[in-house]
């Protein structure tokens, strides 16, 4: 029962969906604050490639090596994130143009790529990787064994973060005034809120987020670095965010959705159902159900309509209140 198609799918959906998650996370957390991040990608590549450097490089037992690790990517994409912030919170530069800019500076063919060849770490298998937990000796249960009690620990510290985001924007006075800074922030500044200051943390920890997604990738899924290493992952992210009308439970739904998709060319693949169907055309789904959700909600009535912040993507100006 546990080999069936539709148990093996779903719980290598969530395997998968899992980085589309933290990256969704940390984006659902900077456009609460009403900062657009297009450089999630760029991050996501700079938490992988510095997230597999530090298993390379680190020694000691591997729980805490794969720990530190993943520290290093989170810094990694904090720090990509920093430039962001500057850029557009305190240069007031498009925030579309500045994440462009970084996916393109941080991304395949600029500085990810650039370490990984510098640093010998292309093509070596990882030192330490995230094996499934077997969790409470749990993971030979019929159908939910696999699913809930046999992944690895990346994938139960996702669940509590959507439910810590979720709790922090919806039942604190620091998430509900992050809100007021995404919504309105005049009105915010005028209440003492710090907008700057609300901005900046609030895309710095997005930036995490997406530096430990690209540690997924290549200390989970994948267990090496490549240049591909996230294959657009980080724009998946960014649409995930709208698909799940901007709240954290709905983007765990649409992670593994998107994740079902990436998984299920490799699942047709090794049981053989794949003949004569070029693997381009499952390898593509996910991109092509981004593009329908995008184009379903691109209009500014849709954005309102699911939730958008009033004030996503606009530069906070003080003295034009």
């Amino acid at each position: 029962m546990n080999d069936s198609f539709l148990v093996v799918l779903v719980a290598t959906a969530i395997v998968y969906g899992t980085p589309l998650l933290y990256g969704a996370l940390g984006e659902l957390l900077a456009e609460r604050s009403g900062v657009l991040n297009l450089g999630v990608e760029g991050m996501m590549l700079m938490g992988g490639v510095m997230g597999f450097w530090a298993v390379q490089r680190f020694h000691g037992p591997n729980a805490a090596v794969l720990a530190a690790a993943v520290g290093v990517a989170a810094l990694a994409g904090a720090a990509m994130a920093l430039i962001h912030a500057f850029l557009v919170i305190t240069m007031r530069a498009s925030q579309i143009v500045s994440g462009l800019a970084l996916t393109i500076f941080a991304g395949a063919a600029g500085l990810a790529s650039y370490l990984g060849n510098d640093l010998g770490l292309t093509g070596a298998p990882a030192e330490h990787t995230f094996a499934p937990l077997d969790l409470f000796g749990l993971g030979d249960l019929p159908v939910l064994g696999p699913i809930v009690f046999d992944q690895n620990v990346l994938v139960y510290v996702s669940w509590l973060c959507v439910i810590g985001v979720g709790l922090y924007l919806t039942r604190t006075r620091p998430g509900l005034n992050v809100r007021a800074v995404g919504e309105a922030p005049a009105s915010a500044d005028a209440m003492g809120i710090n907008v700057v200051a609300y901005r900046y943390v609030h895309t710095l920890v997005g930036g995490a987020f997406a530096g430990v997604a690209g540690a997924c990738f290549s200390l989970a899924i994948i267990g090496q670095w490549q240049t591909t290493l996230t294959g657009g992952a980080g724009w998946i992210a960014i649409a995930l965010v709208i698909f799940a009308f901007w709240r954290a439970d709905l983007c765990l739904v649409g992670a593994y959705f998107f994740g079902a998709f990436s998984a299920l060319p490799l699942i047709l693949q090794g049981r053989g159902w794949l003949t004569g169907v070029p693997s381009e055309v499952f390898s593509s789904l996910p991109y092509v159900m981004t593009i329908v959700v995008l184009v379903l909600v691109s209009t500014r009535f849709a954005k309102r309509r699911l939730g958008a912040p009033a004030a996503l993507g606009i530069p906070y100006v003080r003295e034009e209140r």
